[in-house]
């Protein structure tokens, strides 16, 4: 589809920042002294990363399915939004207290130039335009396809009733198909911004950044997976088609952290270049996990008519949300 352009658009932008610490040849003990970077100590939780995401995003699409016979774990159920909110809570706190204060160590680091990058709050800048520009590009791609999409029915349906064809509970049936399809418009662009917070895990050799991130992203996917996966199976899609979407759902944040991985082996991480890259890619993965949490997860379910009615609930995912960021902000003590 044509939206796809934007997002990969974005990944080239994310793969050329990677390759600037490559055209490095200064050096820089800076992150050695004060013992952020272990590139050894980083590798084994990128692997484990990669492979737990895996693992955790494909649950998370297979679970709807076994709700048929376990109503508890039902998405729409009051146990979601409660774990919903818990993980918007971890994920909050990832990049607010984990991510970017390590991007502003490292954009502010005496390697570089003074000017521009200590004249400047360049970290907190992209964190915002990331903000920004994810909203953008998951509007427009959205937008295009709820048009064609509409359209395309409008047409089918205009083409039934002129044949006298059309039945009694079509409509019903377009509009799961059109819900579980916009569902998984979202996901597919959303995708695009968690493949870009993989690359930043993948190139990460800081555990105390790789640590809390990778906390933050299984939760993110694991839910994503079981909105993903409740769509899904409403939706009526063919096998071959929840195949894919599962498949392509689960592999694109893992796919990130191995191309990471593969571009942080060949570079020196104590260059002035890969401190810049590094630090941007923190600031970039920050704003999408923050877009993420208060939009993707927050948003919809604190305005969502069935938490709205019910007081005990509202109660529950605030405190949720509140334990969540709580217990993820008291690990940076020891992060």
């Amino acid at each position: 589809m044509r939206f796809s352009g934007h997002r990969w658009r974005l990944c080239l932008f994310l793969y050329f920042l990677l390759l600037l610490p490559l055209f490095s040849s200064g050096e820089c003990d800076y992150g050695e002294e004060e013992g952020a970077l272990d590139k050894k100590a980083a590798l084994p939780l990128k692997i484990a990363a990669a492979f737990s995401i895996l693992v955790c995003s494909a649950a998370g699409v297979l679970i709807p399915s076994l709700g048929k016979w376990i109503p508890a774990i039902r998405p729409e159920n009051s146990p979601f939004f409660v774990v919903k909110s818990f993980a918007a809570g971890v994920i909050l706190a990832t990049a607010f207290i984990h991510i970017l204060p390590d991007a502003f160590e490292g954009l502010s680091s005496p390697c570089l130039d003074p000017i521009p990058w200590q004249s400047f709050p360049f970290a907190g800048f992209a964190a915002m335009m990331a903000a920004i520009g994810t909203l953008m590009i998951d509007t427009i791609a959205t937008g295009y396809f709820t048009r064609v999409h509409t359209q395309g029915r409008a047409a089918a349906v205009a083409e039934s009733i002129a044949a006298g064809e059309a039945e009694k509970g079509a409509t019903d049936i377009d509009v799961v198909d059109v819900e579980g399809m916009m569902y998984h418009m979202h996901t597919h662009t959303t995708h695009g911004h968690s493949h870009a917070v993989g690359i930043s895990l993948g190139v990460s050799n800081s555990p105390s950044t790789l640590k809390p991130l990778l906390v933050a992203l299984i939760f993110h996917q694991f839910l994503e997976g079981m909105g993903l996966g409740g769509c899904i199976a409403q939706a009526r899609f063919k096998v071959r088609s929840m195949l894919t979407m599962g498949l392509f759902f689960s592999l694109t944040t893992p796919a990130g952290v191995v191309i990471g991985i593969g571009i942080s082996s060949v570079y020196n991480e104590n260059s002035p270049s890969s401190l810049i890259t590094q630090g941007i890619l923190d600031s970039v993965a920050a704003g999408i996990l923050i877009y993420m949490a208060l939009v993707d997860l927050l948003a919809a379910d604190f305005m969502n008519p069935k938490v709205q009615s019910n007081v005990k609930l509202q109660v529950m995912i605030n405190f949720a949300l509140l334990l969540g960021a709580g217990l993820m902000s008291l690990l940076a003590k020891w992060a």
